[in-house]
């Protein structure tokens, strides 16, 4: 490759110096002038992209290569722009969802929140996971979902105060030293925004595909908008999108009120041309059922919320199947 650039300047360079050039005012130049202008300025975009192609190789041999994890057959992110859209409820619900539609199917849920880790409060889970013979975690078991956190491994209350290393190492940890046995799916709730944890997951492990959460709020959306195009960049297929809190019925009068906006995560998926997976009400039976630990999918799976939860599990099924078709 060296010795045909070279070899490229070097003829550009005999042209040059052979040909009588002419300014555009009409004033005689020496021969040569002009010709090794352009060849200073070749030389110097040849450079350039010499330099480009090294940069790309040596962040390339920086990266880390994604290893599927052991067992696990389709990995799942949950993820949305910012905080407080019900993302660690959501990924949940389809965790169990997921189970309810097809029963022989196994499915393990990883709280990746390390610095905000809900599951355990969710799943109704405590205590430290025992260790295998080789020093593998053996994630915690609820309503038939085996479950790893960083909530299982610190106190309730003990804020984590780490810095990118340590988070980094946490991560790998919950990703590699953890025996999920054999799973069809792992549902990863990721934690808010489009930081070094959500990079470092994607990519160190193949990722079948990213669910979106947002409520139809503006400012949410922005972050959700954020949120899609940060995977997209990863090469990371996006399932699509899922309204959180779209629609809130009185249980009195039974009168619909769109607290937070109507039909925006619908719009922002058609505008970014992915697919909306669902509506989610804003429901009171689903507040009060996550606090106590009992997933309204499991503790009332005849009501309407567990059954919209079951809708958008069945939609992501349908779009992991057109992925890996």
């Amino acid at each position: 490759m060296a010795s045909s650039t070279y070899g490229r300047l070097s003829h550009l360079l005999r042209i040059c110096v052979n040909k009588h050039s002419v300014l555009q005012t009409g004033t005689e130049m020496k021969p040569g002038h002009v010709c090794c202008a352009h060849f200073m300025r070749y030389q110097r975009l040849v450079d350039s992209k010499v330099l480009t192609e090294r940069q790309k190789q040596q962040m390339a041999r920086g990266l880390p290569k994604q290893k599927p994890i052991t067992g696990v057959k389709q990995v799942i992110v949950v993820a949305s722009g910012k905080g407080g859209v019900g993302k660690s409820t959501t990924a949940v619900n389809l965790a169990l969802g997921l189970m309810a539609n097809d029963p022989s199917k196994s499915v393990g849920l990883l709280d990746a929140d390390v610095y905000g880790p809900s599951v355990p409060k969710l799943m109704n889970l405590k205590g430290n996971p025992e260790l295998t013979d080789n020093n593998l975690m053996i994630p915690l078991t609820n309503y038939g979902i085996p479950c790893m956190s960083m909530g299982f491994l610190v106190e309730d209350v003990a804020p984590v105060v780490w810095r990118g290393l340590m988070v980094m190492s946490a991560i790998e940890k919950l990703l590699r030293q953890v025996e999920w046995g054999s799973l069809d799916y792992l549902v990863v709730d990721m934690p808010p925004g489009t930081g070094d944890v959500q990079l470092s997951i994607t990519q160190n492990i193949p990722i079948s595909g990213a669910v979106i959460v947002s409520t139809p709020q503006d400012i949410a959306l922005l972050d959700a908008r954020r949120g899609v195009e940060m995977f997209k960049r990863m090469n990371v297929p996006v399932l699509g999108l899922v309204q959180n809190m779209s629609v809130f019925q009185c249980p009195s009068c039974k009168h619909q009120t769109h607290i937070f906006g109507s039909d925006g995560a619908r719009h922002l998926a058609h505008t970014l041309g992915v697919q909306f997976l669902g509506d989610i009400p804003l429901h009171l039976t689903i507040r009060e059922m996550s606090d106590r630990g009992k997933p309204v999918v499991v503790s009332s799976p005849d009501s309407p919320e567990a059954e919209a939860y079951r809708k958008v599990a069945s939609a992501v099924v349908q779009q992991l199947e057109e992925v890996n078709t």
